[in-house]
């Protein structure tokens, strides 16, 4: 299974390689250091977000309601930085717990109930909706405060490009990386990410060696809604105002990159290194769109012949594998 998901990794990496050449023969803009890091600012949302999708689809599960939570839980911040006002450290907290909150609720019903995960998650999605339309009335919220603004400026680690200028990496990316570095070790290295493997590989066995299989469910989709609250901040920081609108659709964009990051839709196999790979081949590919000035409707096209491709590609190395093994006839 390892080899596997390395060899899906470099198949990955050479993908996006080819795509990057590509793209910069056409646009001589697109290799720039400031280019690279607008393109890593404004794709760290969908970034920290395949993170979390990448433990729901390793367990078997999907959530379509990642747009939905994400939106309102920006939604929830903006209104209390305007109305309450606070601090960097309470909006974490606001945006986490709300978060966590409805990942709990999602993986209860998931879990417990047993009802299935695009039921639960399509259902939430609709219901938020619902509610947030209801609420806002589609209104944006403007009026953030000065020092959540002056956060979302902040660059780290600065240097001189080729041209003499100072660039700097955005905080957004910081953020971004350590959930990753999160995410890799709680996979790699805890009891819950190896359950997490086993509930998506084989839930019967997993259960027989003691996993309890619900816990490990609402664990993942906590998790889920834990990282949701941190990318509500994300976003937040890098747009300075909220849009009540702005994840409409987005779910497909974070289940593409972490498809493409070589994740089985049926479980059991994943990566964080393929998940962060799916996520900058993603966001080159709409990089590229842009600079070589290709229509916006191309990108939902693509995003669909690649999310087909890549889950008809698993299948059928799935069922390579499968007709590979030996066969035992049992007579009774």
């Amino acid at each position: 299974m390892k080899q596997r998901t390395k060899s899906k990794e470099l198949w990955i990496l050479l993908m996006l390689v080819f795509l990057s050449v590509l793209i910069s023969i056409r646009s001589n803009v697109f290799l720039r250091p400031d280019n690279l890091l607008d393109l890593l600012k404004n794709n760290a949302v969908l970034g920290i977000l395949a993170l979390g999708m990448t433990l729901v689809i390793i367990t078997g599960g999907i959530d379509v309601s990642v747009g939905a939570v994400v939106a309102v839980l920006t939604v929830l911040i903006g209104k209390f930085m305007v109305t309450i006002g606070g601090n960097l450290l309470l909006t974490f907290f606001v945006a986490i717990a709300g978060g966590i909150i409805i990942g709990i609720i999602n993986g209860t019903l998931i879990a417990r109930a047993n009802i299935p995960a695009i039921v639960v998650t399509l259902g939430s999605m609709s219901i938020i909706n619902g509610l947030m339309l209801y609420y806002t009335n589609g209104t944006w919220i403007n009026d953030i405060p000065a020092w959540f603004i002056d956060f979302g400026k902040i660059t780290l680690f600065k240097f001189t490009d080729a041209s003499g200028n100072m660039v700097g990496i955005p905080i957004q990316i910081i953020i971004f990386l350590i959930m990753a570095l999160l995410t890799w070790a709680l996979l790699k290295y805890t009891l819950i990410g190896r359950a997490v493997y086993a509930v998506g590989g084989n839930p019967v066995s997993a259960k027989r060696v003691g996993i309890n299989i619900e816990r490990t469910l609402i664990f993942v989709y906590a998790y889920m809604g834990f990282l949701a609250g941190v990318a509500a901040v994300v976003h937040t920081s890098i747009m300075r105002q909220v849009d009540p609108n702005a994840f409409l659709g987005f779910e497909l964009q974070v289940i593409a990159a972490v498809v493409v990051g070589g994740a089985n839709v049926m479980g059991g196999s994943g990566s964080v290194a393929g998940t962060i790979l799916g996520v900058l081949f993603m966001a080159v590919l709409n990089n590229g769109l842009i600079l070589t000035h290709i229509p916006t409707f191309w990108q939902k096209i693509i995003v669909g012949i690649i999310i087909i491709f890549a889950v008809s590609f698993d299948v059928m190395q799935r069922k390579r594998m499968e007709k590979s093994l030996p066969r035992v006839d049992v007579e009774y």
